[in-house]
């Protein structure tokens, strides 16, 4: 009996590590992926801040464009009107 009891305590032992050492691996592998989403998210915000830079580089070209068209359009009303007289 006092056999039987020490081979019950035993295998509830060896249960107990298995389920600690499991549980070790599950908060390695959740460490790992807070840390992983953490630098995503990092990177989400960099990229956010070169978004807009990109937008506003993109509207200054546009204004420049259009400052470019529009004296180009003067240009060539003046050559027009230099050919008509």
């Amino acid at each position: 009996m006092e056999g039987d009891t020490l081979a019950q305590l035993e295998e509830r032992i060896l249960r107990a590590a298995d389920v600690v050492s499991r549980l070790k691996k599950e908060k390695d592998t959740a460490l790992a992926a807070a840390m992983q989403t953490e630098s995503l998210h990092e990177r989400i915000a960099q990229l956010h801040k070169d978004l807009e830079a990109t937008r506003a580089e993109r509207d200054t070209l546009r204004a420049e464009r259009e400052q470019v068209r529009r004296r180009i359009e003067k240009l060539l009303e003046q050559i027009d009107h230099l050919g008509a007289v």
